[in-house]
């Protein structure tokens, strides 16, 4: 981590929100610190970006908390705690000023925006379920706006139909199967697999699930397979001369198997001849193999 990050990690801002204070306190705090003008915000950033001023930085960011908290109270309808969002909008205010360049002549509110929707929508996805709800860009596009889109079209407490989940998968440019999968994992609740499996049963609902993976049976009889077609390999291998086992070894057991002209130029014969004696080594190896099975 450079000086620059942990500086601004560090940075202490002003009452961040705690059980004990309250949301109006907060608000009523950040309400103090002055909007900066733009050549304002110009001088901190420069003495930031150009000597990791902290108290610099430290100003810029006071000064955009209320930006912050306005962007949250926007994703207040996800059930979590607004407390919980500010702090995911302050630390991408932070990530914002850090990152910020002054010299290409845009605001600072205009640039941060996009740190601090990120940050609290990250957190969304994180928070909303245990399994996690979407990674790409439009399945996040999808989770963020199916909600607002559903009310719009005027779907009932009976679910979308197949009319109207086609509408929502056109405006979102995504599948009506996404919009499906995704409207019914918002819908339903997470399942804890420690939890008992009924009413009155003992064992958890884990014990339940099948296991995917192999055996420790079918592991080991894998293995003991594997190591007796290596020996059957070796016998097979010994039978052929010299020059057979080492063109075939060369030409078909290596990762990267060297060419006619290279073992041709090894042996002083032509790669005609090499390929022929290719041929007819793997033809009696597999002679062998077939022996012994």
């Amino acid at each position: 981590m450079t000086a620059q990050a942990v500086a601004i990690k560090t940075m202490q801002l002003p009452a961040l929100i705690s059980p004990e204070q309250g949301l109006r306190k907060y608000l009523q705090e950040i309400a103090k610190f002055p909007v900066l003008s733009l050549e304002e915000e110009q001088r901190l950033a420069k003495r930031w970006t150009d000597h990791q001023d902290v108290e610099a930085a430290h100003q810029l960011v006071t000064s955009h908390l209320r930006l912050v908290a306005k962007i949250a109270f926007k994703y207040r309808g996800y059930g979590l705690p607004m407390a919980d969002l500010i702090a995911e909008g302050n630390i991408g205010m932070m990530q914002a000023v850090k990152r910020f360049e002054p010299a290409k002549g845009f605001r600072l509110s205009t640039y941060a925006m996009w740190w601090i929707r990120a940050s609290i929508q990250e957190y969304i996805l994180r928070s909303w379920s245990m399994v996690k709800i979407g990674s790409s860009a439009a399945q996040k596009r999808l989770f963020f706006n199916l909600r607002k889109l559903k009310k719009k079209i005027g779907v009932s407490d009976r679910g979308m139909t197949d009319e109207q989940a086609r509408d929502v998968a056109r405006m979102l440019d995504v599948s009506v199967d996404d919009v499906r999968d995704m409207d019914s994992r918002m819908s339903g609740q997470d399942v804890f697999l420690n939890s008992a499996a009924g009413p009155d049963s003992d064992e958890e609902k884990i014990a339940f699930l099948a296991d995917p993976r192999e055996s420790h049976e079918e592991l080991l009889g894998a293995h003991e397979e594997l190591i007796e077609k290596q020996i059957l390999l070796q016998k097979a291998l010994s039978t052929l001369s010299d020059r057979e086992r080492d063109i075939l070894k060369r030409r078909r057991l290596k990762d990267e198997p060297d060419t006619l002209e290279d073992l041709s130029q090894a042996y002083g014969i032509s790669r005609e001849r090499v390929r022929q004696i290719e041929v007819r080594a793997f033809e009696k190896l597999q002679q062998e193999m077939m022996k012994v099975a």
